[in-house]
């Protein structure tokens, strides 16, 4: 029987894949490992990790590095008197790692990396807690600073001993932040610092002999670095940062979409392998002075614009929070992680996919073209306007991002986000803001037809234009539908959040959040 059963074909299964088919990464925030060490400073008695500067704490760890005893013994982290339990949660994350198969485990990514101690820290906690074979350590940039920084900090490593030597066979992984980098400073700002952070660190790379893989951190969204167009993605990336190797995420609200059937996900590998391909034998240009120049003034005015309203006006938290479902997004606990870096905070402790899809939610699509259009409108306006205009009709990178805010504003929706704004916004200053914002998008919409130089949005993609025929009157019945029940949710007295009624309620939002994602057909 077991001969030619099911546990037969088990026994053969792990034989021949072994149990950990694919090795999964670790990902945690560089707080969580700050908070540890400062733990265990403290309990071994030589100071406060937390309060030390850069220099102190790299010295440090670069000295214990070179000791082959743990700081601390195994389990002394349940004292609750000097460890918090964030702290214990993570120690004992770095203690079951170390009793993993070395097979199952990849990469430790550290989330929000702003330091070369960052980096160091996860190394010294993985030798803290007797890791045999230490997961390649993957610093992951996000925000504009951070990617502006991050040449520096990875030379800092380069040039640290007891780092180098952690390096097996020379080969370091970075992690490129798409979405909390666009949240943090709009996408037109976002997409040139990766770019060139790209530039900068692949350069260094090569300088110091080390063998760099990028890992993209991308979304499906336009707002999260996603492109409806894999191929035309990866051969927008800067040259010689790619070399026939290419990491990427794929986000769980996208998995269905990409792999949901094997020819779909075997269509899906066709195309990264043959853009990988394509991309190691096309000679593309490299950005002038004069294009680099320009991308500089457009990234700072795109920038600033996008700040003034999402961080500089009071009222757009309250907007935000009415005009969309982002409130109601948490508590229904869907997407691959929670909504929230923690638990209190405005949008800068949102994640970047309940940012960017509530606002598809609501058709507004903002994230992607807050802050273009006024750049762009200054800069033709501008004495480069003529060297602007030849930058979008011969550099395919800065067209491809264009081109992509001109996708996305043809699928937005003004007239429905008016629909929410009437229904769910009760503060006349945040109404206020709402039309504002409305305008800013007609604007944007003109500035980009106007460098495009076409006369409707998608005029050169029919296909795009006759889906969305097909497509929006479904669509805006389901936006219709879910701002009332928004409206009646938001209605139901707090004594009664278990009822029947919420439960109704809660599954038709469901239903709709659903049905308005695939009908955008971009979104994670």
């Amino acid at each position: 029987m077991a001969n030619t059963g099911k546990l037969m074909n088990l026994i053969r299964n792990v034989s021949s894949f072994g149990l950990a088919l694919c090795p999964l990464d670790v990902r945690q925030e560089s707080t969580r490992h700050t908070e540890a060490l400062d733990a265990i400073t403290r309990f071994i008695g030589v100071g406060r990790y937390s309060e030390w500067d850069e220099d102190t704490r790299l010295t440090w760890l670069s000295g214990e590095l070179m000791n082959k005893r743990p700081l601390i013994r195994h389990g002394a982290w349940r004292d609750n008197s000097m460890f918090s339990d964030t702290a214990v949660d993570t120690l004992e994350t770095f203690a079951a790692i170390a009793e993993c198969p070395e097979e199952s485990l990849g990469a430790y990514v550290i989330s929000q990396a702003t330091s070369a101690s960052d980096v160091m820290a996860v190394l010294m906690l993985q030798r803290n807690a007797g890791v045999a074979k230490e997961l390649r350590v993957v610093p992951l940039f996000e925000t504009l600073d951070d990617l502006k920084g991050a040449k520096k900090s990875m030379e800092t490593l380069y040039t640290t001993p007891a780092y180098v030597g952690s390096l097996r066979d020379r080969k370091q992984e970075i992690m490129i932040g798409y979405s909390d980098s666009a949240k943090d400073a709009g996408r037109l700002a976002a997409s040139w610092a990766q770019y060139e952070s790209q530039e900068e660190l692949a350069a260094l790379a090569k300088q110091y002999h080390i063998d760099l893989t990028f890992f993209h951190g991308k979304g499906g969204t336009v707002g999260r670095g996603g492109n409806p167009s894999t191929f035309d993605a990866i051969l927008s990336h800067a040259p010689e940062t790619i070399n026939g190797r290419f990491r990427v995420t794929e986000q769980g609200e996208m998995i269905n979409q990409n792999f949901g059937h094997a020819e779909r996900a075997e269509r899906t590998l066709d195309i990264y392998t043959a853009a990988v391909l394509a991309e190691k034998q096309t000679k593309r240009p490299v950005p002038s002075a004069e294009w680099r120049e320009l991308m500089h003034k457009l990234s700072e005015k795109s920038c600033a614009a996008y700040r003034k309203i999402v961080r500089g006006d009071e009222r757009f938290v309250p907007y935000f929070r009415s005009a969309t479902p982002e409130l109601e997004l948490s508590e229904l606990k869907i997407g691959s992680r929670p909504a929230k870096r923690k638990a209190s905070g405005g949008v800068e402790s949102l994640r970047a996919i309940p940012w960017n899809f509530a606002w598809t939610q609501t058709r507004l699509n903002l994230p992607t073209w807050l802050g273009v259009g006024q750049a762009v409108n200054e800069m033709l306006d501008s004495e480069d306007a003529e060297a602007f205009r030849n930058m979008y009709n011969e550099w395919g990178s800065f067209r491809t991002t264009i081109d992509l805010v001109e996708m996305v504003l043809a699928k937005s929706e003004p007239v429905i986000a008016k629909h929410y704004d009437d229904l769910l916004v009760t503060d006349d200053l945040a109404k206020e803001l709402g039309l504002e914002i409305r305008q800013i998008h007609h604007d944007t919409e003109q500035a980009v037809l106007r460098l495009a130089n076409h006369t409707e949005l998608g005029e050169d993609n029919a296909l795009l234009c006759r889906v969305l025929k097909v497509r929006n009157p479904y669509v805006d019945c389901l936006n219709v539908l879910q701002a009332e029940t928004l409206k009646r949710l938001r209605a139901v007295p707090e004594g009664e959040g278990d009822s029947e009624r919420k439960k109704v309620l809660n599954d038709a939002l469901l239903t709709t959040i659903t049905g308005i994602a695939n009908g955008m057909g971009n979104t994670g």
